[in-house]
């Protein structure tokens, strides 16, 4: 049976305030349209995430929070990790690869470059800088999260706001 991971670039962020750590920047007004429009499209796409990871940094936070509530996915089970924020392509993987068997669906929501990188790393193919709020969503053939690998990947569709207004 096929794992499918959405790798998702969080919504668009305000640039740090003086003082501001990088941390605790927040969505902009488009980054608050686009996250719960792109959640809706999922949702109809038939988007069932068995867990959602978000970086601990606020816009990566608050990206998944819109997305969820489209999603109908308990707010309250989103995992929030330090380590996705300070992610590299490797440590990424190493958390894919370790999600549950039992897991279809896997969404993390990060920050490029490293989403942007992963997702070209597991499919090969190019896809550029990954918008903010846009998708990857990625599909393997293998009965477990350790089958994504370099090149072992499906690119299944690759999804940004502006495809998805009017669409949702």
């Amino acid at each position: 049976m096929a794992k499918v991971l959405f790798l998702i670039r969080h919504a668009e962020s305000l640039e740090s305030g003086r003082g501001q750590k990088d941390k605790d920047r927040i969505l902009s007004p488009t980054g608050y349209q686009d996250a719960p429009r792109v959640g809706q499209y999922l949702y109809n796409q038939h988007c069932r995430p068995d867990i959602m990871i978000a970086s601990d940094a606020e816009r990566a936070r608050i990206t998944a929070l819109l997305i969820a509530e489209q999603l109908k996915f308990e707010r309250h089970k989103i995992l929030l990790e330090e380590d996705v924020y300070k992610a590299s392509v490797r440590s990424l993987l190493e958390l894919i690869n370790n999600q549950k068997e039992a897991y279809e669906q896997v969404m993390i929501i990060g920050h490029n470059p490293v989403v942007t990188y992963l997702a070209e790393y597991l499919t090969r193919k190019e896809i550029g800088s990954m918008a903010p709020c846009s998708v990857a969503r990625l599909s393997c053939e293998s009965d477990n999260w350790k089958g994504f690998s370099e090149g072992n990947v499906d690119l299944l569709a690759y999804i940004t706001p502006e495809l998805v207004k009017g669409n949702g």
